[in-house]
Order: structure tokens, then sequence, then C-alpha cells
């Protein structure tokens, strides 16, 4: 009796190990099935080096296309335009870039590392000159007025990298004062540098964008660069040569150019290219 109930019970031990081993193996097959391997296959993280004046725009931008568009992850990189060309210019792993002019996206393709036909503008900007909202400056209402003794600190952009800058400095050589401003003109990286130089009040002025200057409820600005002074601001986009997500990226692209993309463009005061 006792060898029998031995047997019964080695019996059932064996049939505990075999059912719990194909139920892990079952488990081990049903995590690796074709489905969820296309589900993983099909999540792609896609970088975008954008200008730094489009910060806020493009991440409201980002959240509605992963809402549309549940398997991508749009990840990026707000920087000058100038310090983004030369990153990818090195090799950085870029897989859109959106230029504040059309300068440096023109440095890429003559060096060809533009995806063909896939390079467009998308948007336009205007330069305007901002002050302090608090600040005791309110009688300033032109850009002439920047060689005033009162005004003791002025930033833009750096001409050579930052687009804002370039495009300031051929305003204020228009009015013929860029030699006169240089000895108190603080050269920022950026010119979401030079915005936050003037909300803080580390400067009296400086010279943004017109979408800058609407995000900001600590500037006020104060006048508008003459359109002739400046060389029309564009921003143009393409899609870098050695991207691994081709097909990703010109859809990205393609919905920039879509009305939900553009109303939120204009939204935060920017131009639709024609």
């Amino acid at each position: 009796m006792r060898i029998k109930n031995k047997r019964r019970f080695f019996a059932f031990i064996t049939w505990i190990s075999v059912s719990f081993l194909t139920v892990v193996g079952c488990s081990q097959l049903t995590s690796n099935t074709p489905a969820n391997q296309d589900r993983q296959a099909n999540s792609v993280e896609l970088m975008v080096s954008a200008a730094a004046s489009m910060q806020d725009v493009m991440k409201e931008i980002g959240k509605a296309y992963q809402e549309e568009h549940t398997n991508a992850k749009i990840i990026y990189n707000f920087a000058s335009s100038g310090t983004l060309t030369q990153q990818i210019k090195q090799g950085a792993a870029v897989d859109i870039f959106i230029s504040a002019n059309d300068k440096f996206m023109d440095e890429l393709d003559e060096k060809n590392l533009l995806l063909p036909e896939t390079r467009k503008n998308i948007l336009k900007n205007d330069i305007v000159l901002i002050i302090p909202k608090q600040g005791n400056f309110s009688n300033i209402s032109s850009l002439q007025q920047l060689t005033s003794p009162n005004i003791r600190r002025f930033s833009i952009g750096e001409p050579e990298s930052v687009p804002a800058g370039r495009y300031a400095r051929e305003v204020l050589t228009y009015l013929q004062i860029y030699e006169q401003l240089k000895p108190k003109t603080i050269f920022a990286k950026d010119v979401r540098q030079v915005l936050s130089y003037v909300e803080l009040g580390n400067v009296d002025a400086g010279i943004v964008y017109a979408t800058d200057a609407k995000i900001s409820n600590q500037v006020k600005v104060v006048a508008n660069a003459p359109e002739n002074s400046y060389k029309s601001i564009v921003y143009p986009i393409a899609a870098i040569k050695r991207t691994k997500n081709p097909e990703i990226a010109k859809r990205f692209i393609q919905f920039l150019n879509g009305d939900r993309a553009k109303n939120t463009f204009q939204k935060y005061g920017f131009k639709i290219a024609s």
C-alpha cells in the first residue's frame, strides 16, 4: 500500500511540473507572437532639431502628432540654427531639421546632407524691439532711440550663429546705428536668451522675433523693424539624409503642412509660408 501511495504521489508531482512548464511555454510564445513583435518594431523615435524660437509651438504640435500616431515619439533638440547645423555636420543623429533662415539649410544642402525632395519653407516671422514690461523705458518708441545714453545694455543674438541676430544686425545696419551700439550690445547664444535677458531686466532692450515677444507676459513690443530693413524671414524644413526613418520623417513634415499644425503655428504668431 505504501509503495502504491508513493507512486501516486510522484505521478501527481510530475503532472503538476509538466502543467507548469506548459503554461510558462505558452506564455513565452504569446509574448513573442508576430503581432507583439510588430508593435515593438513599429515604435519609433523621431529626433527633430529646431530653431530656439520654435520651442513652445513645436512641443504642442508634437503632442498633437503623437495623438494621431501613437507608435511615434517626437524628441526635440532646440538651439540656435547655427549650432544645430554644426551638430548635423558633425554626425548628430537627427531626422528632421527646421532652421530659422535658409542660410544654414543651404549649407547642409551643399554638403548633400538633406533627403532629396523634403526641403520646403513652412513659416515666416517678423523682427521687433522689446523692453521689460516693468522697466523704466516706457518712452522708447523706435529703434533709433537705442542710441540714447539711457539705454545702457542692449541684446541681440550672435549674428554668425543666430538667425534672429543676423536679422537684427541687418536692421541696425540699415538704420546706420549697428556700429554705434556695439559697445553696449550683449550677444546671446540664441533668441530665447535675448528674451530672457529682457524679461529679467539684465538688459534694457532687445531684438527678437515677434513670436518670442508674443509668448512672454514680461516684455512689451515698442517697435517693429521696417520691412525693407532685413531679408524676409523664412523657416525651411528638411529631413536629414542619414535618417533611419525616412518615411516617418516625411509623414511628420506632411503633418506640419496640414491644417491642424498650421492653426497652431498661427496661434503662436507665426505666418504660414505660401
